[in-house]
Order: structure tokens, then sequence, then C-alpha cells
């Protein structure tokens, strides 16, 4: 008997990760907002879902950030899976793993859930679920690191027990022999770990339509069957050209079929990456420009990883950590690296420097400007710029200044005496 092959149609998501705790965001009012917009982007899945006719949402491992989350946050994603209108299957990854004693087994979760969110449902066993369109076949992580395959249950499954005419779906956590864990994005908060470990070979993919996946926070192809969706929500810098996340996947397939996938973006968050070398400061104005055009006037939305070489005068450098500190109150983070040399001008050294009425700060600057180039600076009674031998300008110690606080020293002296006025 010949049986009709439904085309059905799903997202795709994973890495939720609610209840980040985004801990290299000093601000604790930025860490709150990067927290919130985690849970926004569960509402706008919905419209989503209705326009694709989704007949179900897929959530591949880490809806939360641990395996015991605080209260408030299960409550507020039980509350937004709930107002979805569609069926949520959901399992454990890595860091929200079903171990006893994790959330998935609290009697506070199971409370919220059938109060707030009948419509979600964890699959914490490796066995599988017959939908009305589809078989789901999940591959729930019930610790935090797998040294064996999650998916090993799937190789010694009797497919003849499944019903022909639907598609079948696995749902993991974890990486590929095609895309190693030492490929998946790590950040400051998450180390990359070589567990978790899921074949895939060619015999299990001929016998499914549909492999959706979680772990790796960006989108990734690996084969046509074979999807990462990444995060709603980005979290992280990304450290390619090429790397994608804020989306889930709009998919729909059929029983022998080859899959559609359409990339549906969701996030708000803008996450950016500048490079700039600075051959003095006449570029100044081109970095103001390349920030504009970056990040716009937009506050409290973008993040901003800024990598800087090259040098600057101190009055150049005074006009940068003024940018700096504008950057930082519009942005929800400002990770920096790099460094800037400063190179006072001729004559900011000699408005320090030739200070016949101020011999001190005369002294002292050409002390500073001496370690700043590296030379040698004269030290004891009887040299020319302290015949009495009272200050101490010697190279005895200079070691253990960097240029860069040498530099700030040297900025801060330059203010002080034009603010002076003299």
């Amino acid at each position: 008997m010949e049986h009709t092959r439904p085309m059905v149609s799903f997202l795709h998501s994973a890495d939720w990760q609610i209840g980040k705790p985004y801990a290299r965001v000093v601000d604790p009012d930025k860490r709150a907002r990067l927290r919130q917009a985690r849970l926004e982007v569960i509402e706008r899945l919905g419209p989503l879902a209705r326009s694709s006719e989704a007949a179900f949402l897929l959530v591949a491992g880490d809806l939360f950030d641990s395996p015991t989350p605080g209260a408030s946050d299960v409550t507020a994603v039980c509350f937004a899976l709930g107002r979805l209108g569609l069926p949520v299957l959901v399992i454990p990854g890595n860091h929200d793993h079903g171990a006893p004693g994790s959330l998935w087994h609290s009697a506070f979760f199971q409370a919220e859930r059938q109060l707030r969110a009948p419509n979600v449902q964890v699959l914490l066993e490796p066995t599988p679920v017959v939908l009305e369109q589809a078989v789901v076949l999940p591959c729930p992580l019930l610790r935090r690191q797998h040294s064996e395959d999650p998916s090993a249950w799937l190789h010694h499954l009797d497919w003849n027990h499944l019903p022909p005419e639907l598609p079948r779906i696995v749902l993991a956590h974890g990486s590929t022999s095609s895309f190693g864990a030492i490929d998946l994005e790590a950040d400051d908060e998450n180390p990359l770990t070589a567990n978790n470990l899921l074949r895939l070979d060619e015999s299990l993919l001929a016998a499914i339509d549909f492999v959706a996946l979680g772990d790796w926070h960006g989108l990734k192809q690996v084969s046509p069957k074979v999807w990462y969706a990444g995060c709603p929500e980005q979290d992280r810098f990304p450290r390619a050209s090429d790397y994608r996340s804020g989306q889930v996947l709009a998919v729909a397939v059929e029983r022998g079929g080859a899959a559609s996938v359409t990339v549906q973006p969701t996030g708000q968050l803008g996450w950016h990456q500048l490079r700039f070398r600075f051959d003095g400061d006449g570029d100044l104005d081109r970095f103001e420009q390349h920030l504009l055009g970056l990040l716009g006037d937009r506050v409290g939305q973008e993040l901003l990883l800024l990598d800087v070489e090259g040098q600057l005068s101190l009055q150049g450098q005074r006009r940068y950590a003024l940018l700096l500190e504008r950057l930082e109150a519009q942005l929800l983070r400002l990770k920096r690296r790099g460094r800037i040399e400063t190179m006072p001008e001729d004559q900011e050294l000699a408005a320090l420097t030739q200070r016949p009425g101020d011999p001190l700060i005369a002294r002292v600057a050409a002390a500073l400007q001496q370690r700043l180039s590296g030379r040698p600076t004269a030290s004891g009674p009887g040299t020319a710029g302290d015949p009495a031998g009272q200050v101490e300008t010697g190279v005895s110690g200079a070691d253990r200044f960097e240029p860069e606080v040498v530099g700030l020293a040297l900025g801060e002296l330059h203010r002080l005496v034009q603010a002076g006025g003299s």
C-alpha cells in the first residue's frame, strides 16, 4: 500500500541560554539589558511560526544557560513559550543538561510548565516521538559532557517500526565529526570541549530527513540535511567574517525529499568588530566616521570589539580618551584590544620641558619622555637637569613602567599645564 508523504514545516532554533550572566560586562544595568534581550526574542518567533505555517518549534538544547536557572527566568520562559501558539519540543543541552536534580526534574518547573506552557514538551529520553506531522528523534544530553555519542541509539533503531510516510527529524546538541568541537565558537565564559561528539555517518543520514542541531552559536550548514540554527539573539563577537547569528530556521521537509531551509532573522542587538590604525592625529576624524557608519546614533543596542594600533600625540590621546568614554556610555559593551603609542609633538614637549620658571615640571616631563622613548635618563647629583640631585630621574625601576602608563602620565602633565594656562 502506497502512503502519501506529507510536507511538514517547522522552526528550528537552539542555544537561547536564558540567564546567561554576561560576567565580562561590568555595568549591571547593561548585563540586565543583554539578559532581557534573550527573553524578548522568544515573542518574535510567534509571527514567524504563523507566516511559515510551522507545525511546531524544535529547540536543540541549551534553552537555559544553567541546569538550575533562577525561578524568575523559568517563569518568564514558560510564559513566553505558552504564548507562541504551537507545540514546542525541547531537549537539554550541555548547559541545561538533564541530570537528576536539574531544572527539568524540579517540581517548580513542572508546575510552571503545566500552568503557563502546556504546549512545551521536554524530551529527556532517547526514543522516537511520533507527532501527527513528523517523527522527532531526540538525543538529549543527560550530563554536561558525554564522552560517548549522544546519537548512538539511532544506529540501533529499527526503522521499520516508524510510520513510513512521516519525515524523520533528529534533534541533537553537540559537534559532528565533519565539524568538530575544535571549530565551535567559544567565548570568555564557555571554553572549547571535545565531548558530545555526534557520529552522523552516511548510513544514518540515509534513513532520516533532517538533523536539527544546537551547540554552535552561529548559522552552519554541515550538509544538505544537517544544520546548526545558531542563536536567535547573538551572544558573542564573531571570529570569522562569514559568522552569522541572530536567526532561526524555517524548515520544510517530506519523507525521502530534500529539505527546504529558510533563514529568518530574529536578533536585534548588533555585535561589531573594528580594526583601526592611527598614523597620527589626523586619523581621529576618519575613526569617528567609521564609528558613525558602524553604530549610527543607536544607544544601548550595540556591542563593539575595538582592535587598535598606531600612535597619537598627547592632544590626540586626550581626544581619543574622550571618544572611548562616549563609546562606553553608548554601547552595551566596549571590548578593547591593542594599544596606541603616545608620540608627543615637538611643540607639546617644548611646552613641558622648556619651562625655566618651573624646573620641577620640566625635569619630570623630560624624564617621562626619555622613559617613553626607551632612552636611559640621567640620575644622581650634579646632572645638568638636576644639579642639586633633588629629583630622582634615574633609570632604576624604569622597566616597571609600561609605555602606556608613562604616556598617560605625560598626557596628564600636559593637560594640567594647559589647564593652568602657563
